[in-house]
């Protein structure tokens, strides 16, 4: 198999990785704008997951970026078992998180205005979907990258 759409080292890798990069930092952003995430663990779960998946796709988009400019393609096996175990790891904690910050959103939102400000859960709505969306990238990364692993 010469090049799959998706797997490391390709545009489709770069776009995915700079997609992911730039929800997670979204997400991370949305939850941060306001002091009080501290008070529930889930937006604490959720700001240190991504504090995870922030470096990692920006390192991945460098060298996919290096990849796609320069044509030179890194693909030894040990490489993308790398990839593909670090996204397998981050893709389920990214789903555990987005998930954990949607339920507790859900249930301030449920309690009423005095435990959440309809602005301040707003944001923190916002931060979950934002995470969704970097999980989604990110499992599909996962999922391209762990079909081109056995045909190495």
């Amino acid at each position: 198999m010469d090049e799959l759409p998706g797997s490391f080292g390709t545009s489709a890798s770069l776009a995915l990785r700079l997609g992911q990069t730039i929800f997670s930092f979204a997400s991370l952003l949305f939850m941060c704008f306001d002091v009080q995430f501290y008070s529930y663990t889930a937006f604490c779960y959720l700001v240190t997951v991504m504090g995870l998946v922030v470096p990692w796709s920006l390192t991945l988009v460098v060298v996919d970026a290096y990849s796609v400019f320069v044509k030179f393609l890194p693909r030894q096996p040990r490489t993308i078992l790398i990839v593909v175990l670090g996204d397998w790891a981050l893709s389920y904690l990214l789903l555990s998180a987005a998930c954990s910050a949607a339920s507790v959103t859900d249930l301030l939102f449920d309690a009423g205005g005095s435990y959440c400000p309809a602005k301040l859960c707003s944001r923190y709505q916002l931060s979950a979907a934002m995470a969704f969306l970097s999980w989604f990238l990110c499992q599909g990364s996962f999922l391209f990258n762990l079909w081109l692993l056995p045909s190495l």
